[in-house]
């Protein structure tokens, strides 16, 4: 690695996985701290965290491992403030925390609605809103947001509540990015299409393919131009340009990493 994050505090939200391999807040923990940085790793489940915090350790990089809930406003603020009481500052946030649903308007219940919203949208909000300030007080600072190509176009299933959540981080950076650009805070968003991570073993594949997990990642990659399905690690590596000094000029974008498929019109 190039140190391209040397001397840098990154505070990565979502940064465990449901499982073996290289899912987006795992990579992006392990490879910031490769760079250089000091990370903070936080995640809901301590054993979905505790395989990060070991690979890192394993390599001789420096990570704090933290528990949090996204959607408990006075857990992200105790996250925080003890990213700051070990490291003294947050230069960077990512927020990877993510998950779907199925369901259209007219079957996906209400209550599913609001939490994926809040899960999904509003963890974002919270998350910024208490870094923010430190960011402001330090000088600076980036953020990079994980969205989701589902959040720009149809992806092959009907999940409403998180597509529309995504299309809100979208926003919410863009926004966000323009207000904040006068403190010298870049606000930017990853945006994934399918890739294989952990999630569709755990999870994707039983709601989707009747738990066929061969027939689910052929029907993904049908959708892909790229002749291979990429994994958390490409989401990480356009999170760790977007986090560093080389994206000084770019903010309030996004960054497609989808291996082409949402250039695709079929």
């Amino acid at each position: 690695m190039t140190g391209r994050l040397q001397g840098k505090v990154a505070l990565i939200v979502g940064a465990g996985s449901v499982g073996p391999g290289w899912g987006n807040g795992r990579a992006c923990a392990a490879i910031f701290a490769a760079e250089g940085a000091k990370v903070f790793a936080a995640d809901i489940s301590q054993e979905a965290l505790d395989p990060t915090l070991e690979l890192i350790r394993s390599e001789g990089n420096t990570v704090e491992g933290h528990l949090c809930d996204v959607t408990d406003t006075s857990s992200v603020k105790a996250m925080v403030q003890a990213c700051i009481d070990q490291f003294g500052r947050v230069d960077i946030l990512v927020n990877v925390v993510g998950g779907s649903r199925r369901g259209g308007a007219a079957e996906i219940t209400e209550e599913e609605w609001t939490r994926q919203l809040d899960f999904n949208l509003t963890s974002v909000y919270r998350t910024s809103h208490e870094a923010i300030p430190h960011m402001i007080a330090a000088g600076g600072g980036a953020i990079v947001n994980i969205a989701s190509t589902s959040g720009t176009r149809w992806t092959g299933s009907p999940q409403v509540a998180y597509a529309s959540s995504k299309a809100g981080v979208i926003s919410f950076s863009r926004v966000t990015a323009v207000q904040y650009a006068p403190d010298n805070i870049r606000v930017n968003t990853v945006v994934p299409g399918q890739l294989h991570t952990p999630m569709v073993e755990a999870r994707l594949a039983g709601q989707r393919a009747g738990g066929d997990v061969d027939k689910l990642l052929a029907q993904r990659q049908s959708r892909i131009p790229l002749a291979f399905t990429g994994d958390g690690r490409d989401t990480a590596y356009a999170a760790l340009f977007l986090a560093s000094d080389e994206a000084r000029f770019v903010t309030g974008t996004e960054l497609v990493v989808d291996g082409g498929m949402t250039a695709r019109c079929d």
